[in-house]
């Protein structure tokens, strides 16, 4: 990894938290795709899949409820218990997550809201070069945990793997397609799979240009990029920081890793580390050759300035420092909490905001699959208290009907 200090680190900042999700060079090709499955639905959806997600041709695209259960019996026992621990802890975050409803009283108004669940929503699931189980549990749990009735999952060629965790999960309704043909068939339906009321999960650059583009029609989670992490340290386990950086980096040629350090000494230890970590992992040595950085702070407040500036998707930071962490999708605290619990089993969602996204949101959790609905209910008494404001307010902008409803009911209070 390059060390970079001054002003050439102060541009790697300034760049890289300038960074987004390019898209604009597959939109017309995914554009293409995505209306020709909302035109020739089944048709056309089994036509991409056939092509590219390696669907025989007399092969149903939903996977029967024998295929999902049976699945099971292939896992060993040691994965079984795995993936038992791992739902258990991310349902259990996910109960802690969930808002409540409520109702408050004063004066004469009461006020409150409703939490209510999506009807309901489509789970993608990476195929990719591995089985993400751990995507799986992400998305199709918080949805479980918010009261989602119909989850749709879809995945490209699935795993027995990911189709035995389907199966611990409950889930019914999975279809073996990916891509944005997909996408498109989740915002819009098909003669096979009902259109749903939001999109989640991960995918490639094809599956987030066909969440960009159906998104004025479906409402998505958000447009996710390539990996990201971020370690801010200047006297952690160098060994250790070496880890979190591989760890993230093998994800995705394209992943982007950053140590921030004001120490050289430690600065050269991590580089030290990292280069002798990923000499026999091609992705993760060619990921950060390519976008991976050590950049020295002048000091700590620069560091945490870069930091917060980056708004990395996984940080990592020194208890003393979490509190001056404003932009970041996960924090992971001090020196025993590895980026990849976060990615499997410590309990908060996997699916995290790229491309400086976590400016201005974190990541996926059982908020985003419930809506909030507002409650208000007035007493005569209640609605006196406010009406002469409201008057004012609706005749400022010109609305007559609206000030004359609060002039309506004083004359029968």
């Amino acid at each position: 990894m390059r060390v970079l200090s001054g002003r050439a680190a102060a541009a790697a900042v300034e760049r890289l938290s300038r960074r987004g999700t390019e898209l604009s060079s597959l939109e017309p090709g995914v554009r293409r795709i995505v209306n020709s499955v909302r035109r020739g639905r089944d048709r056309a959806l089994r036509r991409y899949a056939q092509k590219w997600d390696s669907l025989e041709r007399h092969q149903a695209l939903r996977v029967s409820q024998a295929e999902i259960e049976a699945a099971v019996h292939f896992l060993t026992p040691q994965l079984s218990r795995s993936l038992r621990q791992a739902a258990a802890n991310i349902r259990r975050f996910c109960e802690w997550q969930k808002p409540a409803a409520w109702m408050r009283q004063r004066d004469g108004i009461c006020l409150g809201q409703l939490v209510r669940p999506l009807e309901s929503v489509g789970c993608y699931v990476p195929g990719g070069r591995h089985p993400l189980v751990s995507t799986l549990l992400m998305t199709v749990i918080p949805a479980r945990v918010a009261g989602v009735k119909n989850i749709r999952v879809v995945s490209p060629h699935p795993s027995l793997e990911v189709l035995a965790a389907a199966s611990m999960l409950g889930v019914s309704e999975f279809y073996r397609v990916g891509g944005a043909h997909a996408i498109a068939a989740l915002a819009y339906g098909t003669d096979s799979i009902a259109r749903v009321d939001k999109i989640v999960g991960p995918g490639n650059a094809y599956v987030t240009a066909a969440k960009k583009l159906v998104s004025f029609d479906c409402a998505i989670d958000f447009l996710a990029g390539p990996t990201e992490a971020v370690v801010l340290s200047d006297s952690g386990k160098p060994a250790f920081i070496a880890s979190d950086l591989a760890s993230q980096a093998e994800h995705d040629p394209d992943a982007i890793s950053i140590f921030i350090t004001t120490s050289r000494p430690q600065a050269k230890a991590v580089a030290s580390e990292v280069a002798a970590l990923t000499r026999d992992n091609d992705i993760a040595r060619r990921s950060l050759q390519r976008s991976g950085a050590i950049l020295l702070a002048s000091s700590k407040e620069q560091a945490r300035e870069w930091a917060n500036g980056l708004a990395p998707e996984h940080i990592t930071v020194p208890k003393d420092d979490l509190p001056f962490i404003e932009n970041a999708g996960s924090v992971f605290v001090g020196d025993y909490s590895p980026q990849a619990a976060g990615d499997y089993a410590s309990g908060p969602n996997h699916v995290l905001p790229t491309a400086g996204q976590a400016r201005f949101r974190g990541g996926l959790s059982v908020l985003d699959f419930v809506k909030v609905i507002t409650v208000q209910e007035l007493s005569s008494a209640g609605l006196q208290r406010i009406g002469k404001t409201v008057e004012s307010l609706a005749e400022t902008e010109g609305l007559k009907a609206h000030a004359h409803s609060i002039r309506v009911r004083s004359a029968h209070a």
